[in-house]
């Protein structure tokens, strides 16, 4: 699944860290994200959407 997330994170200027820390994850949890070598549960996708103030499918996509 192709995402969003680290282009989301960087136009706010939050580190991994930062994002991980407002998701409630571990750091590499965002990274193996981003590195769309982790696809994230139905519940964290909600959440990541929530944090974002995007809809799901703005921030996720099939590839």
């Amino acid at each position: 699944m192709k995402n969003r997330l680290r282009l989301l994170r960087a136009e706010r200027g939050w580190s991994q860290q930062e994002l991980a820390e407002r998701l409630g994850v571990s750091r590499q949890t965002v990274n193996s994200i981003e590195a769309e070598r982790y696809d994230p549960s139905l519940p964290l996708a909600f959440t990541i959407a929530e944090v974002f103030g995007e809809p799901i499918e703005a921030i996720f996509s099939r590839e």
